[in-house]
């Protein structure tokens, strides 16, 4: 499902209160017709991969920004979820590779690297539900088309996943089964 609409108008509001930063004042959310406030916090938050348009990098090494959370990820599901997010040719030509430092905030890399890389841990995680929020934004149109096709192969390898993405680009609608203009 792709949310589009003019700034400001709550699509990532949507992500969030999905995600539960924080609750609804009236109304419900719910998932698969249980109310998500009745529903186990890290649960919830435990089946849904979330990258934002600034996405959170660690101070620490790229492969352990991709793993973050993750116990006794292999090099090789590492470098797979580097390929499908369109970054591992990147940092393939690293001095150090991997084991580069990306910085505080990630500080050594552009947005969209960062952007990259936040995909990768998405992907490595296989989650149930992806939420992208303005997730391409800091992409040039062909870094942006790979990753969208990896999304979707994603998709296809696991149909029961489900996918909110919001964006301006209507690039990145075309492969969306619902488009809702808010």
């Amino acid at each position: 499902m792709m949310c589009t609409g003019t700034s400001g108008c709550g699509k990532s509001t949507i992500i969030q209160l999905l995600e539960r930063f924080y609750d609804v004042t009236s109304g419900g959310i719910f998932l698969d017709g249980i109310d998500i406030r009745q529903l186990n916090l890290q649960c919830v938050r435990a089946h849904f991969g979330f990258v934002s348009q600034e996405p959170i990098l660690f101070d620490l090494t790229i492969a352990e920004n991709i793993a973050y959370g993750l116990e006794s990820v292999s090099m090789k599901d590492i470098i797979n979820a580097a390929s499908k997010a369109n970054i591992h040719q990147f940092i393939d030509q690293l001095p150090q590779g991997y084991e580069t430092k990306v910085g505080l905030k990630g500080s050594f890399l552009s947005g969209g690297e960062k952007q990259r890389i936040a995909i990768a841990r998405v992907l490595i995680r296989r989650s149930k539900v992806l939420l992208l929020d303005e997730a391409t934004s800091a992409m040039d149109s062909h870094n942006e088309q790979l990753v969208q096709e990896a999304l979707e192969q994603a998709h296809t390898e696991d149909s029961s996943r489900t996918s909110l993405i919001t964006a301006h680009r209507l690039s990145t609608i075309r492969s969306c089964d619902l488009i809702c203009v808010l």
